[in-house]
């Protein structure tokens, strides 16, 4: 009403041969909204940046071509699928009718007019994510066991073990403590907590201390004062190098054994999304569109069910050399702080403080 009263012509400011109430503008066909707008909008800017028609989309889909679409667009149609009254109103939408579709609902007209459309879609989100997700799986199992293999074999790690030991056994002497044969690993983490008379060294402080003055002897030689600097620096690198030697330890320090072992099964139970869809192919007329989706989706079968199995005996032999570990560092596996991956994050934090000590030491 506004651009009416604004813009149109009013008859009595005009000559006769000028006509009355002629518009500006001309009428244009008018775009129909039948999406929710920031639906609509955002498959239309992803439409653009991904340069994809709606006969390209469609094709794809019809073919099974996941590599054609890419996750980022397979990924935004799962989370965009049309409601089934916004799929009505697609599908009623005529060719001969006079509102032009915009860019999106052109485009998920086109798709929700393909036989199960988004069981194909959600298939082919699984094919395109497989690699990324097996590699990660791979990477992860593969850093557990090297993480396991640093960890049982670092004899620096080992030594400073034994002085915590010997250090706790000399201070509890004399009492029912004082002949102890192992300690809770978590023991690591309260040795700071301890503070010496001065109240500023702690137990830390002063394992350190004497494992570095002993480790630097160690490679300075025996003819050298243990007070020399030389030696005390040779040690302090050994120290700090810890970090270093046990750099995959801190890596599987982030890592829940959990979440791995799900997203192993998720990956084998999305097969089930490949062998539906190749179910529901198989009851469309044969064409050439429907044999390459049936060649694309068993195609890929073939090779998911080998890579799935190779990473499922991965990840028992990952897990089980995390148990053997667990064992070996807190030999009840069935007490609370045993639980596994928890002894990498004590030792990474374990690291941690150590590299904070040596720095202070050093100053």
């Amino acid at each position: 009403e506004m651009i009416e009263t604004l813009f149109t012509i009013n008859s009595s400011n005009l000559n006769s041969k000028d006509g009355a109430r002629l518009p500006v503008i001309p009428v244009m066909n008018q775009e129909k909204q039948l999406l929710d707008l920031k639906k609509s909008q955002n498959i239309a800017i992803l439409l653009r940046a991904l340069q994809i028609t709606s006969d390209e989309g469609c094709e794809a889909l019809l073919e099974g071509s996941a590599d054609r679409l890419g996750m980022e667009l397979l990924e935004s149609l799962i989370k965009m699928a049309p409601t089934k009254e916004e799929e009505r109103k697609l599908k009623n939408i005529k060719d001969e009718s006079p509102f032009k579709l915009g860019p999106a609902e052109k485009f998920l007209k086109a798709v929700v007019d393909i036989p199960f459309a988004f069981k194909r879609v959600d298939a082919m989100l699984y094919i395109a994510c497989f690699d990324y997700e097996v590699e990660y799986l791979k990477g992860s199992f593969q850093t557990l066991e090297i993480a396991c293999e640093e960890l049982r074999n670092s004899r620096t790690f080992l030594r400073l073990l034994e002085a915590v030991l010997r250090t706790g056994n000399r201070m509890n002497m004399g009492t029912d403590r004082g002949d102890a044969r192992a300690f809770k690993l978590d023991t690591l983490l309260k040795l700071v907590d301890i503070k010496g008379a001065d109240g500023k060294t702690t137990l830390l402080h002063f394992v350190l201390h004497e494992t570095i003055r002993a480790e630097g002897s160690h490679l300075s030689g025996a003819q050298l004062s243990s007070r020399d600097e030389v030696e005390f620096r040779n040690g302090v690198h050994v120290i700090s190098a810890l970090s270093h030697e046990l750099a995959n330890v801190k890596k599987a320090a982030v890592m829940d054994s959990d979440i791995l072992s799900n997203e192993v099964a998720k990956i084998a139970a999305g097969v089930a999304k490949i062998t539906d869809v190749i179910k529901l192919n198989q009851g469309l007329v044969l064409d050439e569109s429907s044999r390459r989706f049936s060649e694309s989706m068993n195609g890929f079968l073939k090779k998911a069910e080998g890579e799935i199995m190779n990473i499922q005996v991965q990840e028992e032999f990952a897990l089980s050399m995390v148990k053997e570990l667990t064992e070996y560092f807190y030999g009840d596996l069935a007490k609370e702080d045993a639980r596994r991956i928890r002894i990498f994050m004590v030792v990474k934090d374990f690291l941690s403080i150590i590299d904070q000590v040596c720095t202070d030491l050093v100053k």
